[in-house]
């Protein structure tokens, strides 16, 4: 049962924030040809398919996608991308994830992708808490939200059911 559980965002307001954020991308890319949509493994990236999809459908941008594996646990443990990073060198990259808690998953993927020059970078979270420990903001976001500390926030994707709950 979920009865403690209060759903934040459902299944249309998410289509409605990953809408105006895919506008946002375009707006700060119009002069681009093509932008690298890089998402946190697991739900950061299902999350960037989802704005690949959005971005297409409202801008003449090509959209690569780029998934990041960040040790969530061991966020200083070395960083791999399914790209090469010559397909992003000098290219416009947005890092996506679902939830931005402490900043410490973004902040080490900013730093990871930082490595090689880019274009401009920007940062995208379906939700953002505002509990950042890191100096680090979400350039586009959904919703943001000042939750106590011990209240959980999980973004679900399921078909046709995705949603965002405050634990």
């Amino acid at each position: 049962m979920e009865h403690s559980n209060t759903i934040i965002l459902d299944k249309k307001q998410i289509a409605h924030k990953i809408k105006r954020i895919a506008y946002q991308v375009y707006e700060t890319n119009v002069e681009e040809k093509e932008v690298i949509i890089a998402g946190i493994r697991n739900n950061g990236f299902e999350f960037a398919k989802k704005l690949k999809k959005a971005v297409e459908s409202v801008s003449p941008l090509k959209v690569t996608l780029c998934e990041v594996f960040i040790n969530k646990k061991k966020p200083t443990n070395p960083i791999r991308t399914s790209l090469d990073p010559s397909d992003y060198t000098n290219k416009s990259l947005l890092l996506v994830d679902d939830v931005l808690h402490s900043g410490t998953t973004l902040i080490y993927g900013v730093k990871h992708f930082l490595e090689v020059p880019l274009k401009q970078f920007k940062t995208a979270v379906l939700v953002d808490r505002n509990h950042k420990k890191f100096p680090v903001k979400a350039d586009f976001k959904g919703i943001s939200l000042s939750t106590s500390l011990n209240e959980n926030v999980s973004v679900v994707f399921e078909k046709n059911n995705d949603r965002a709950i405050l634990e």
